[in-house]
């Protein structure tokens, strides 16, 4: 039962990331790519019907975490306390930027919230980013498997290093350039115009560098954690993982030189499920190593709620699952289409 959970609960991330990933990113893009208070409109419109119901992956991921892994949930959250805090106010920031915009037929008014929304944006997809990178890189766990992190030290990986070390920074990048791509695909499959074509000119720009990023990336996590590859040495069928990430990156490049906004989106769905999903398969059985020498692991054995929770959890869970995959069917076909300064709630 606690492999079945494991897999549950890196769904529910990857669910979050790749839906609520295209809100960060349209955010991010908001203020590049809009010349005029209209068309930041129909980017806050491209997303206004579904940004908060994809957010609510993230709160369901935490309470599945809680459910599954009480252990890993009490660790982590002491742990990264100040990290969550800042995520927690960003979140609050960017919701309040949306929202709030409009209140206000004024200039300067709507430009504040629009720089709230942006702003949030951006630091959320680096400090998500982040936040992968201290999980695969390891955090200094005690022998009761609590820790703490400051923010920062001398910027190096190891036993006393900070939330933000050069790895994980990079971690970082990598996640702000991809949700941007990200976003830029959606907002290009639901805008038209001048603003749909910057949109697709700016993904074909920062291409390049998702590829070099990419790149980085593995070789710093080899070398930052060398245990991440033994998965793939003992479970060869592992590396279809890192064909998908390159078979998407193709795909994505070849979609946006022909300006098919659809495959180019679904493109960068893949190549974020995929690069999420190696990390679990790398990680798998650990879900948070630990950096102290002597000190075990947090794992999916030692971590696990009672038998009888997770299985009879299942049930509920399950239930819960159809309901959430129900409504975001419902929703994302009732405003499929391009969308238009009349249609949407927001902006």
């Amino acid at each position: 039962m606690e492999t079945v959970w494991f897999v549950l609960v890196s769904f529910m991330l990857v669910a979050y990331v790749v839906l609520d990933g295209f809100d960060l990113g349209a955010g991010i893009i908001h203020l590049l790519i809009a010349r005029n208070d209209d068309e930041r409109r129909m980017v806050l419109r491209a997303i206004g019907p579904v940004w908060d119901g994809n957010e609510v992956w993230l709160i369901a991921s935490g309470g599945t975490l809680f459910f599954a892994f009480p252990l890993l949930y009490a660790s982590s959250f002491s742990g990264f306390y100040l990290p969550l805090n800042i995520v927690l106010w960003l979140l609050v920031l960017r919701g309040v930027g949306i929202e709030f915009r409009m209140h206000l037929d004024n200039q300067v008014w709507r430009d504040f919230f629009d720089g709230l929304f942006s702003i949030g944006s951006l630091l959320l997809a680096i400090f998500f980013g982040a936040a992968l990178g201290n999980v695969i890189r390891g955090v200094p766990l005690s022998k009761s498997h609590y820790f703490f992190e400051p923010l920062w030290t001398n910027f190096r990986p190891g036993a006393n290093a900070g939330v933000l070390d050069w790895y994980t920074v990079l971690s970082g990048i990598v996640a702000l350039v991809a949700l941007t791509i990200h976003g830029a695909h959606y907002v290009a499959i639901k805008t038209e115009g001048n603003l749909a074509m910057r949109s697709r000119k700016l993904s074909q720009r920062l291409w390049p560098a998702l590829l070099l990023l990419t790149l980085m990336s593995l070789i710093a996590t080899i070398y930052v954690r060398p245990q991440t590859i033994v998965n793939y040495r003992e479970h060869p069928v592992g590396f279809l993982v890192p064909a998908l990430v390159i078979g998407s990156l193709g795909v994505m490049f070849r979609a946006q030189r022909s300006a098919n906004e659809a495959r180019a989106f679904w493109s960068s769905c893949v190549y974020l499920t995929a690069m999420l999903g190696g990390a679990a398969f790398a990680l798998y059985p650990v879900l948070l190593p630990s950096s102290t020498p002597g000190v075990a692991d947090i794992t999916i054995y030692n971590a696990a709620a009672g038998q009888h929770a997770l299985k009879y959890g299942l049930i509920w869970w399950s239930l819960g699952m159809l309901i959430a995959v129900g409504y975001v069917i419902l929703i994302y076909r009732m405003f499929r289409g391009k969308v238009s300064l009349e249609s949407g709630s927001h902006g």
